[in-house]
């Protein structure tokens, strides 16, 4: 799996932070090339499972393709439109982690893609928020289209959600753990 994200983001050592447990269920929204749900698949094991959701179908057939040629069964493809609520078909209450990683600057109706990481969150779940840091970078997003901490927290309140933890997300990014309230 070659994994050009891994020069700015370590996604090992991020699923390390959040403490996923063998067995566990994952949904990685808006997932891109995979490289989340591939460290999440690591870390659930056999097993687990984790559901690689995006709304390209390209990139949804290369995590397919990856995962056949790695022997990696606990992987789901599925295509949706996160900004419709339920349309992933994730079972409501199923999930132990959700996974927003640099997908927010992608998305106009945020608020939709909280209310789906709620809706199919356990009660004791976790959503986990990677994202840029502010200002030039001379990677990522415009300045602009990123989306901040403050309004990442925002949102997430307004969804039902709260602080649990920051990690380290490295130089470019940062992490949030929400639980619900």
């Amino acid at each position: 799996m070659a994994n050009q994200d891994a020069t700015f983001l370590n996604p090992d050592r991020i699923i390390q932070q959040i403490n996923l447990q063998p067995g566990g269920q994952v949904a990685d929204l808006g997932c891109g090339s995979g490289y989340m749900a591939f460290a999440a698949s690591r870390a659930v094991g056999p097993k687990g499972r984790v559901y690689a959701v995006d709304v390209q179908k390209t990139v949804l057939e290369q995590v397919k393709k990856e995962a056949q040629v790695a022997g990696i069964t606990n992987i789901i493809t599925m295509w949706s439109d996160l900004e419709i609520l339920g349309a992933t078909q994730i079972a409501t209450a199923s999930l132990d982690a959700v996974l927003l990683v640099n997908i927010l600057f992608l998305v106009a109706n945020k608020t939709a893609v909280f209310a789906e990481a709620k809706r199919s969150l356990k009660k004791e779940g976790i959503l986990l928020v990677v994202d840029w840091l502010p200002g030039q970078t001379g990677i990522g997003p415009a300045p602009q289209a990123r989306v901040s901490r403050d309004r990442v927290l925002a949102l997430a309140a307004s969804a039902g959600f709260a602080e649990q933890a920051s990690i380290d997300a490295g130089r470019y990014h940062f992490g949030l753990v929400l639980a619900q309230q």
